[in-house]
């Protein structure tokens, strides 16, 4: 069950599913992070060796005007610093390596899981959440993943080490990193505390502002038709400005960590200065070792820095884990059996409903209650009914895009829950009434339809295109021709016919009509269920309409009217027999006579 998220939840109980979803996609490339740690070490031990060459090289070199030490430390201090280089560069070779990797597995991860989740699934989340979680938050965890790749393990050596080699240096001046290193923990540890609630709202308003502009952009011949930019405009300054708020608040936090860093180290740095320029002057210390304290108190303090840079990132990337294992340990409500089952025979396309009834999640009462029938292969089945008398959902627990409340939905002899769902689904040609078409050509959108060990003709798409009627706009542009997102550079009419040639491609051995003739003329409609019933003649054709002309074609008539089935039989024996479909008829100025002649 989806748990909703609220702000007010404790700062650390997002990062145990941070760390869970590091370690889970992290482990493939742990001969990559291991060779980072050795990388990283040894520039670590490096930069740390650095500071006592110099300080040698003032205290026996210069102060002595020993030449010879001066040049042989010089050599052995360029020696460390060009090995320390070329680790440094081989480790953030190998992060972004790490990074890069991690991102690419996550995401391929989250659109795997999202691709298998049913209608109910997506209807819960929403799109415009699944694509923000899929991209903005995964980029937040990979920025985390490459910060940290940087300070994995240069900033634990370089503060332990530091501390060693400095107490190595002057064991009297260590009580100021006893003062400085907790006074900037603590502060910055406020200042994350603050931060994680502030994160959490940004993403939910990122959704917010995502929802709104797939809003504007699918709708925006609506928009314009109504001459409601204004408005929009309106809508969306208010979701932008919400997430600019949120923001510039979260930045406000974040901002206070460099400054509050800067000046301890500022302040720590001239309280070294002072003490040690105190003992300098009393003959208890030499100058090069104050220049090598001095060193080894910044590359403390900067390893400090570093993990308060990794705490910067560390809360937002542990509210986008957070939304991702949300989606990730979502269990999809359409699944596979663990053993399926499937016909000796194949699917011939016998298709029974059996008492069955339907509510939608958190509905009070079904949409659909006791749905008996049976259709079989060479015979049309027509569903007729009011707006919202369930027809669609109909459909939907057909080709099981929902599973039935009660009773069962059998395909030749088996359940559909009982089939693998890929196996039931290539057996199915669905078309919706509202047939989407991808982005890409005319080509691309058939070939979508076939089965994948199928391999598609030019003559199998012509025939195809025959078929629903639309090799008359096609063929003058060829199999070629540009396809925008959602086919919007199509008419509904032209939509509805690539999706049905889509459908025929497959040959399937049921095929579901979702109102799929509603944008078509009825010449045109006639056209295609003639030609239809060329190609499908040994198939089981469900029709779902509101045209009586297309219900008086049918071997059978379903009426479904609030839910239920209130009539069954032919056109001519419903006419007579059910003063529901009479009144439908009646309502469309179609007799018993001219709906049977066409």
């Amino acid at each position: 069950m989806l748990v909703v998220r609220t702000p007010t939840r404790s700062v650390c109980n997002s990062y145990p599913m941070l760390l869970a979803l590091l370690r889970q996609y992290i482990r493939p490339y742990r001969r990559l992070v291991a060779a980072l740690m050795v990388l990283q070490s040894i520039s670590t031990l490096a930069s740390l060796y650095l500071p006592t060459v110099n300080a040698a090289i003032i205290d026996d070199g210069v102060s002595q005007g020993n030449t010879a030490t001066i040049v042989r430390l010089g050599v052995v201090m360029l020696v460390v610093t060009g090995l320390q280089v070329l680790c440094a560069v081989g480790a953030t070779y190998l992060g972004s390596r790490t990074g890069t990797g991690f991102g690419r597995d996550l995401r391929a991860a989250m659109f795997d899981h999202v691709i298998t989740f049913s209608e109910q699934e997506t209807a819960r989340f929403g799109a415009a959440t699944l694509l923000t979680r899929s991209t903005n938050d995964v980029r937040q965890i990979v920025f985390l993943v490459q910060t940290t790749a940087n300070v994995l393990v240069t900033a634990p050596i370089m503060c332990v080490g530091g501390v060693i080699m400095a107490i190595h240096q002057e064991a009297s001046l260590t009580w100021l990193l006893l003062v400085s290193v907790p006074v900037m923990v603590v502060a910055n540890y406020w200042i994350v505390s603050h931060m994680l609630p502030l994160f959490r709202s940004m993403q939910r308003l990122i959704d917010g502002i995502n929802r709104v502009m797939r809003d504007q952009l699918s709708g925006v011949r609506v928009v314009r038709a109504f001459t409601r930019e204004g408005f929009e405009r309106d809508r969306f300054a208010r979701a932008n400005m919400a997430l600019s708020n949120a923001a510039l608040g979260a930045g406000n936090w974040q901002a206070l960590m460099l400054p509050v860093t800067t000046l301890t180290i500022n302040l720590s740095s001239v309280a070294l200065i002072w003490f040690g320029g105190l003992r300098i002057d009393s003959g208890q210390m030499q100058v090069g070792s104050l220049i090598a304290f001095l060193s080894y108190f910044a590359q403390i303090l900067m390893a400090v820095l570093m993990g308060t840079m990794t705490l910067v990132v560390l809360p937002r990337a542990a509210v986008c884990a957070e939304r991702i294992t949300e989606v990730l340990s979502t269990r999809p409500a359409v699944q596979s059996p663990e053993e399926p089952k499937f016909p000796a025979q194949g699917i011939s396309g016998v298709l029974r409903l059996n008492g069955v009834t339907f509510t939608y999640p958190g509905a009070d009462r079904p949409v659909l209650q006791d749905i008996s029938f049976t259709a079989q292969p060479g015979t049309s089945t027509a569903v007729v009914g009011s707006t919202g008398s369930g027809k669609s959902t109909l459909v939907s627990l057909i080709c099981r895009l929902y599973d039935v409340t009660d009773g069962s939905v059998v395909v030749d002899g088996l359940d559909v829950r009982d089939y693998q769902t890929q196996r039931l689904w290539s057996a199915i040609g669905l078309v919706p009434q509202r047939g989407y078409l991808f982005t890409g050509t005319v080509a691309d959108n058939l070939r979508y339809g076939a089965a994948p060990e199928q391999q598609l003709t030019d003559e199998q798409m012509w025939e195809a295109l025959r078929v629903s009627a639309a090799e008359e706009f096609v063929r003058p542009h060829g199999l070629q021709m540009r396809v925008a997102q959602g086919g919007i550079n199509f008419s509904g009419g032209q939509r509805q016919r690539l999706a049905i040639a889509r459908a025929v491609i497959r040959r399937p051995a049921i095929y579901l009509f979702d109102d799929a003739f509603s944008a078509l003329d009825v010449h045109t409609e006639a056209r295609v269920r003639s030609t239809l019933r060329e190609v499908a003649g040994e198939a089981t054709i469900i029709i779902v309409t509101q045209r009586i002309s297309t219900a008086s074609q049918a071997d059978e008539v379903i009426v479904v009217d609030n839910g239920r089935i209130v009539g069954v039989g032919s056109h001519e024996s419903l006419l007579d027999d059910c003063p529901t479909y009479a009144e439908f008829a009646a309502s469309q100025s179609v007799s018993a006579g001219v709906g049977g002649g066409q």
